[in-house]
């Protein structure tokens, strides 16, 4: 039986994402009521500036006290979509407490507090849930918590950022260099004024936090994720990638060590073979590549950004917490029943591709090959090329932990006859 009264909802916010939000729920109303089983009435919207006109939004609904809106006792559901990690940590905590769940596509404050907040959801019976947090309108957080809960993920390979392949994309496919492909990024308006949180991998390890708490049902905090940006990559190292067989993308990388011990999460740029499904995700979109035991390998391709994209997944949050508050019931919370620990990226395996400036002499690829073995580097291929007493050496290396290559590189830079290390580049998805 279908109910007549409305379930209030709360939205904080009503920027590029949260004006999306309020256009779909009133131009979808009656969509929306026959999925839920209820209709859904937006209550109120917390804003900044209240004398901004918002098109399609009752000024009435508009207020600058977000705290007293989420205080209210009728609201059903809060959407938060205000970003940081103040105030919105406490306007979620504070919902919950007066009888709310929470619909949130803050990356950054699930990656850091995740596992305090869905125990203070748990506490309260409410919900969380955060898809759009996450590769926007891609579903994949309820794939890795619900469809694959009876499976064992092994490992989420994923390009996790728009702004930064769109960049890579741009180098790759025009030979631009970084500075241009960003300018063009700001000028089409993929990369913010101070693209740095872009740029420097700090959302992409947010997500990577979060992949990986659930994708191996542990804790991992931002702090866990090693973070590696894609600023000092180089028209030169995508002409050494092409060389291989390969492209240069910037990865957030989760994986469980082959004993099941331990996870490790990381974020950098590394070169994929073209024949990966990663290599041909072009432009400023998203794709997440996951392998589980029974699943095998399954790939999550679209937009990973902007206002419809995120709104996308923020409604289909809010229709499944809306069933659940009419089924009085909750979906499912936060699973961290392995407690793995994160290992540090020197424990990491992976192939290298390292490219040194070095004197051209007889016995330079000689010393340089020493170095690597003493080091316990197998080098898979070598190719040099020079003139007029200075040359290229470009070392391509078996697998090895990420500390032995450190230690390698660390022992050539003392070699009289390398004159600098041009660029040091993980070899993935093979």
């Amino acid at each position: 039986m279908m109910r007549t009264r409305p379930l209030k909802v709360a939205l904080l916010g009503c920027g590029v994402v949260g004006s999306e939000v309020a256009r779909i729920m009133t131009t979808h109303a009656a969509d929306l009521t026959a999925r839920i089983g209820a209709p859904v009435e937006l209550a109120g919207v917390a804003v900044r500036r209240p004398s901004k006109v918002r098109a399609g939004i009752d000024p009435a609904l508009v207020t600058t006290d977000a705290t007293a809106l989420v205080k209210r006792g009728d609201i059903d559901v809060v959407v938060e979509v205000i970003g940081g990690i103040e105030p919105a940590r406490t306007l979620i905590t504070t919902a919950f407490e007066h009888g709310a769940s929470v619909v949130s596509a803050n990356k950054a404050l699930i990656a850091q507090d995740g596992a305090a907040l869905h125990a203070a959801a748990e506490q309260h019976g409410r919900d969380l849930y955060y898809e759009a947090a996450v590769a926007g309108a891609i579903p994949l957080i309820r794939p890795l918590r619900e469809s694959l809960a009876g499976d064992k993920v092994n490992r989420v390979l994923g390009i996790v950022n728009g702004t930064t392949n769109f960049i890579l994309d741009k180098m790759d496919s025009t030979g631009a260099g970084y500075q241009e492909a960003l300018d063009e990024a700001t000028a089409l308006g993929y990369a913010e004024a101070d693209p740095t949180a872009d740029v420097e991998g700090f959302d992409a390890a947010a997500k990577a936090a979060i992949l990986a708490g659930i994708a191996f049902h542990t804790r991992v905090r931002l702090d866990d994720v090693y973070r590696e940006g894609m600023t000092e990559v180089t028209a030169a190292d995508f002409a050494s990638a092409k060389r291989m067989g390969c492209t240069i993308k910037l990865l957030a990388i989760c994986e469980r060590a082959a004993d099941g011990g331990s996870v490790t999460a990381r974020v950098h740029p590394a070169m994929i073979p073209l024949s990966h499904p990663l290599a041909s995700v072009r432009e400023a979109y998203n794709a997440v590549f996951v392998e589980a035991e029974a699943a095998g390998q399954l790939m999550f391709y679209g937009p990973g950004a902007g206002g419809a994209p995120t709104a996308s997944a923020v409604l289909g949050d809010l229709v499944a917490v809306c069933r659940n508050k009419l089924g009085e019931s909750t979906g499912p919370g936060d699973s961290a029943y392995t407690q793995l620990p994160v290992s540090s990226m020197g424990e990491v395996v992976t192939r290298y591709h390292i490219s040194l400036d070095v004197a051209d002499k007889p016995g330079v690829l000689a010393q340089v090959a020493t170095v690597f073995a003493e080091h316990g580097v197998s080098i898979d291929t070598v190719r040099q090329t020079g003139k007029d007493g200075e040359a290229s050496l470009v070392v391509v290396t078996h697998r090895a932990p990420d500390a032995a290559l450190s230690g390698t590189v660390a022992a050539l830079r003392r070699l009289d006859t390398v004159r600098g290390v041009a660029s040091i580049m993980r070899v993935e998805g093979e």
